[in-house]
């Protein structure tokens, strides 16, 4: 049988290409859809506008789940070179701009959201007017897979370098980590909270019968490694991923709670609630991560560069 010749109107777009590659990744057209910041029916009419072009089917059922076939394996093989080579044309064109026009899709988690990202776009509008800088909130896991995904050019996250199960390393691989400032990490308790004098730095191994509130999943997991370090398993008896939250239960006399500092900035601290430094020195590192590449788009470099200067005054 003779197979009939593509359609001369045939095209592929760059957003049709993500979608296949997207879905390639993770197996499913609503993990996909999320991933990209589609809803899932616009993924699937994508896709089936593409198949009835090329009148062939780019993906079909396996089990509970969906695979590519073969029309669907070639557009996905192809996506990633095409893709690298779209996003180098349009750092070269905004190169020739010189910062007069552009884009910078931007993602941070939340304690950020208050503290870095509003001075950064603030920066970036007062001496670029013309970049144009989008922002989306999410916690490092999902800032992550959004830059190596093509969906955000920069994710402000961070790492816990001491932790031996601190997954960012992996969830990084293949990108380019930026450290940008150390951002210590404090112990709140209640003000007056017995042995814990003044200011003075605090042994974690001291407070093990004591109930523990645990924040973000990234924290609490954290949490169970600086316990795990001073000799412990913390009682945890709340958990919230709301930092305002953990003051406010600490305050309330509730137990005690690890927080980073930069936290502690995005809202003063409540009346009743002391932070202590520990003795292990306890810290996270903030960093930026951005895709192999990305420092040569103009747009991209210029914040990047004032990132780096405004967390290193704000925290």
């Amino acid at each position: 049988m003779t197979l009939a010749p593509l359609p001369g109107s045939f095209d592929l777009d760059s957003q049709t290409l993500r979608a296949v590659a997207a879905v390639a990744e993770y197996g499913s057209i609503t993990r996909a859809a999320a991933v990209l910041g589609y809803s899932q029916p616009a993924v699937s009419q994508q896709l089936k506008r593409v198949e009835a072009r090329i009148g062939m089917p780019l993906v079909t059922r396996s089990g509970r789940g969906i695979r590519l076939t073969d029309a669907g394996e070639v557009l996905a093989r192809h996506a990633d070179a095409v893709l690298a080579a779209l996003d180098a044309a349009a750092g070269e064109l905004s190169d020739l701009s010189g910062l007069r026009s552009g884009r910078v899709r931007l993602a941070a988690f939340p304690s950020a959201s208050s503290t870095i990202v509003p001075r950064l776009i603030g920066a970036m509008a007062a001496d670029h007017a013309g970049v144009q800088v989008t922002y989306l909130e999410a916690e490092p896991p999902e800032a992550v897979a959004g830059v190596r995904d093509g969906v955000s050019d920069l994710a402000i996250a961070f790492r816990h370098p001491a932790d031996r199960h601190d997954p960012f390393d992996a969830s990084a691989e293949g990108l380019v980590v930026h450290e940008l400032a150390r951002d210590d990490v404090l112990l709140l308790a209640p003000t007056g909270h017995p042995g814990l004098a003044g200011g003075a730095a605090v042994d974690l191994g001291a407070l093990r019968g004591e109930n523990w509130i645990a924040g973000c999943p990234r924290c609490r997991g954290h949490l169970l490694d600086s316990c795990a370090r001073a000799g412990f398993a913390p009682s945890i008896s709340f958990e919230t991923d709301n930092f305002v939250a953990v003051m406010s239960m600490v305050a309330a006399g509730l137990g005690v709670a690890l927080l980073p500092e930069l936290a502690i900035s995005a809202s003063a601290l409540p009346s009743g609630v002391e932070a202590h430094r520990t003795l292990a020195g306890d810290h996270r590192m903030l960093v930026a991560v951005t895709r192999p590449g990305a420092d040569h788009i103009p747009a991209v470099a210029e914040t990047l560069r004032l990132l780096t200067t405004l967390t290193r005054r704000t925290v």
